[in-house]
């Protein structure tokens, strides 16, 4: 008699958690219609990469070896490419 007690009241507690975790069919669709593409996947026209000389990346090492960052690398980053 116990037996069957526990597990009616296993199986109801596992049923109520399996419904509670199942997302509504309604909803899924319209997430996956209207969700953003991925940035990386996005590509803009017109946009090619833009192909680094050595002087720049030189520039680069230097101002990372200073802890440069923000308006110091860049005013850093323009002379140094002049140079």
């Amino acid at each position: 008699m116990q037996l069957k007690i526990v597990a009616a009241a296993a199986i109801a507690l596992m049923a109520g958690t399996a419904f509670a975790q199942t997302p509504a069919a309604s909803s899924a669709p319209k997430a996956a219609a209207t969700a953003p593409a991925p940035k990386a996947a996005v590509a803009k026209p017109g946009k090619a990469p833009v192909a680094r000389t050595a002087k720049s990346l030189d520039c680069s090492k230097q101002a990372d070896a200073k802890h440069l960052h923000g308006k110091p690398r860049k005013s850093f980053m323009s002379t140094c490419k002049k140079a």
